[in-house]
């Protein structure tokens, strides 16, 4: 399969393709003319890569699970760590969809008078401020102070 049929066939654009072939993620088996031509096997390995991307992987993550023989070699642990990484996000937008609808349909004459609304204001300023202590101030450089007013 030529690189155009297999981005075609793929929805994964050439420019990709390439990339992901200069990334050791698929690999050409030769060239008709200048077109990359691919094995029909790299569909399926595009479709590992697409799920590893939407699942929050990197592509440096997902190279580490093809071995050189292009089989798989799954880091099981990773994928635990990503599946509680999702399970976290999932909350937080439950929540989030929660907190919405209920100030689309929220009887209060004000959401600020409102109780439910009140607490979902104070959990994400709560997170507002664990996301400012998990990050770290940039160190200060001592100052040069120029020539004259060291000698003073």
């Amino acid at each position: 399969m030529d690189i155009a049929e297999v981005a075609r066939r793929s929805g994964v654009p050439a420019s990709t393709l390439r990339y992901y072939e200069e990334k050791g993620l698929v690999t050409s088996i030769g060239r008709h003319g200048l077109r990359r031509l691919f094995a029909a096997s790299v569909l399926e390995r595009l479709a590992l890569i697409s799920m590893g991307r939407a699942a929050g992987l990197s592509l440096d993550e997902i190279a580490q699970m093809f071995a050189a023989d292009g089989n798989l070699q799954i880091d099981r642990k990773l994928l635990a760590l990503k599946a509680d990484e999702l399970d976290t996000t999932i909350r937080k937008l439950t929540a989030m969809r929660n907190g919405l609808r209920h100030a689309a349909t929220c009887p209060a004459p004000s959401h600020m008078e409102c109780p439910t609304f009140r607490r979902l204001l104070g959990l994400a300023t709560s997170e507002m401020s664990a996301k400012g202590r998990q990050e770290k101030p940039a160190k200060k450089r001592p100052t040069k102070l120029p020539q004259q007013a060291r000698r003073r």
